[in-house]
């Protein structure tokens, strides 16, 4: 069975030892610590917090990290904009190699123009290819990189692309959003398991809405049942990671709310890969 997590954005308002203690309380058995998380992130990411949230909840370890992409783009057409943008991103990395976390997803950036990406855009993703290799060879964290939403400007979007860059680069693993993949279509969420099955670390995991955007709650959805089920069919024991957002509910949720959101969330999980 699978280690079942959850994004600690979707409890961003709250300091970082009371997500610790929510996810617990939700009956998860991990969670995916975003670097972006605003009480760690504005006040200047102290990793002594982070480790002794991490000692304090033995129970969710090893975690996994997911590494900044706010405002950033390491593929940018902006050289500065591109190399801070991978310089957060190897931070992230050592940090979470620190922190002793089990895997560390990236994003694989984007064209800055709503364009086909050009050679120069393939150009920079090699350039920071070439710097997540250096930085794995250094560290023992696995290094994921993460499909995107299905743009015209992304560069990783597709499952052929993904198994192209993952055949090059034995070293990568791969984080499934199966939100993203699913806005192309729920078989397309199959063709990454096919593909990319045997590399896959972690999955986000979240249902599309009736708006056709992801990171809606999967408890009673067919498509998110059908793409669980094919994992669990096929042995996936990696980590199940829900990423929701709490805008999509009327109002403002208590933490009392979200930890029964998440609950709920988690007896399906645990149905389908019991």
């Amino acid at each position: 069975m699978g280690r079942f997590a959850a994004s600690t954005m979707f409890f961003h308002e709250y300091p970082c030892d009371h997500i610790f203690d929510y996810i617990t309380e939700s009956g998860l058995t991990s969670l995916e610590f975003w670097v972006e998380t605003p009480h760690f992130w504005l006040r200047g990411c102290p990793e002594n917090e982070l480790s002794g949230c991490i000692a304090a909840h033995p129970e969710l370890a090893p975690i996994t990290v997911h590494a900044p992409t706010l405002d950033l783009n390491p593929c940018s057409i902006n050289p500065r904009v591109a190399a801070i943008s991978v310089e957060y991103t190897l931070e992230a990395i050592r940090m979470a190699d620190r922190m002793g976390a089990a895997v560390v997803t990236v994003h694989p950036g984007k064209r800055t123009a709503k364009r086909q990406p050009s050679a120069y855009d393939y150009q920079r993703f090699e350039e920071y290819v070439a710097r997540l290799r250096e930085t794995a060879a250094e560290t023992k964290v696995k290094i994921a990189i993460e499909n995107l939403e299905p743009r015209i400007n992304a560069l990783l979007y597709t499952a052929e692309d993904a198994a192209e860059v993952l055949d090059r680069e034995p070293w990568l693993w791969f984080t499934l959003d199966m939100g993203h993949a699913m806005m192309a279509s729920c078989d397309e969420v199959l063709r990454f398991i096919d593909l990319c099955g045997d590399r896959i670390v972690n999955v986000h995991v979240s249902a599309l809405g009736a708006d056709g955007r992801p990171h809606h709650p999967i408890h009673g959805d067919r498509d998110a049942g059908r793409v669980l089920t094919e994992l669990a069919d096929r042995g996936y024991d990696g980590y199940l990671t829900l990423e929701l957002d709490d805008l999509i509910y009327p109002g403002s949720l208590s933490s009392e709310e979200k930890v029964t959101i998440l609950a709920r969330e988690s007896r399906m999980l645990e149905r389908i890969f019991s």
